[in-house]
């Protein structure tokens, strides 16, 4: 039986259980399915593991879209990610709103998830961080190509968000849903797009993926600063290679299993 038949399963006997209780007239106090409470010990470690790897700071967040309700998202309260535990992982809705807030602080710029989950349904996780090799590439002429393979995502270009353009001088920050859906407008189908002077945002199919996304997209910005000062032409990664190099993501033939990071991630993140 493969983990996420045991995981459903789990779900479906919890929820027997607490309206069979209901219905003697006990105590209804739902727990968390396999499956939800497996997707929360991802979100906490990826929080670690962005810290780790220099991608967030004091700043920055991760998402998940909740692996039943398509229609909410789990993260975090507004905490630094390297003091990110499983009791600060809230719910919302994707109108950024707390389903079970209980006093929590909630990060001003959890829009970007909610408008991102609602724009597309391809997407499971998000990452927002202020990655700082990206950050000059928001600001220059330069684009931020995909120079080493392992980001070859990046190949098909990284829009930049110039939130001037959309709604006029503001803080900069994406504090509510109409800056949200700009930004979003800008990223399109994409895997990352950047905000000028800020930072950049991070999508994917589930969160191990999204991170190494994050996590490479920085690796790519620095490689990509050192061959601009070489100088000369530069020969960046072609999409149609991306298109053969993301078809073995996840193959354990290839070796190109996303899982063989995340658990070396792990580990350096002391967890």
């Amino acid at each position: 039986m493969n983990h996420k038949l045991r995981g459903n399963r789990a779900g479906v006997a919890g929820l027997a259980a607490t309206v069979l209780l209901a219905a003697l007239g006990g105590p209804a106090v739902a727990q968390p399915a396999a499956d939800e409470k497996a997707l929360i010990d991802d979100l906490v470690a990826a929080n670690r593991i962005l810290y780790r790897q220099g991608v967030v700071d004091g700043f920055g967040h991760v998402s998940a879209r909740h692996p039943v309700r398509r229609d909410r998202f789990l993260m975090a309260a507004a905490k630094a990610p390297g003091r990110v535990t499983a009791e600060d992982i809230m719910e919302f809705d994707l109108d950024g709103n707390p389903v079970d807030g209980r006093g929590r602080p909630t990060y001003s710029e959890r829009f970007i998830h909610s408008e991102v989950y609602k724009a597309r349904a391809d997407v499971n996780a998000v990452v927002h961080s202020h990655s700082p090799t990206v950050i000059p590439f928001s600001v220059t002429q330069v684009p931020l190509r995909a120079v080493h393979n392992t980001a070859s995502f990046l190949a098909d270009g990284v829009p930049v968000f110039d939130m001037r353009k959309a709604v006029g001088i503001t803080n900069n920050l994406v504090s509510d849903s109409a800056r949200g859906k700009a930004l979003v407008a800008v990223l399109g189908e994409r895997p990352v797009a950047l905000l000028r002077g800020h930072g950049n945002v991070v999508v994917g199919p589930d969160v191990r993926r999204t991170v190494s996304r994050a996590i490479y997209t920085e690796v790519n910005a620095r490689m990509l600063l050192q061959a601009v000062m070489l100088g000369g032409p530069i020969s960046y990664i072609d999409p149609e290679e991306n298109k053969l190099i993301e078809s073995g993501r996840g193959s354990a033939v290839t070796g190109h299993s996303v899982d063989r990071t995340w658990q070396m991630w792990l580990e350096e993140a002391g967890r």
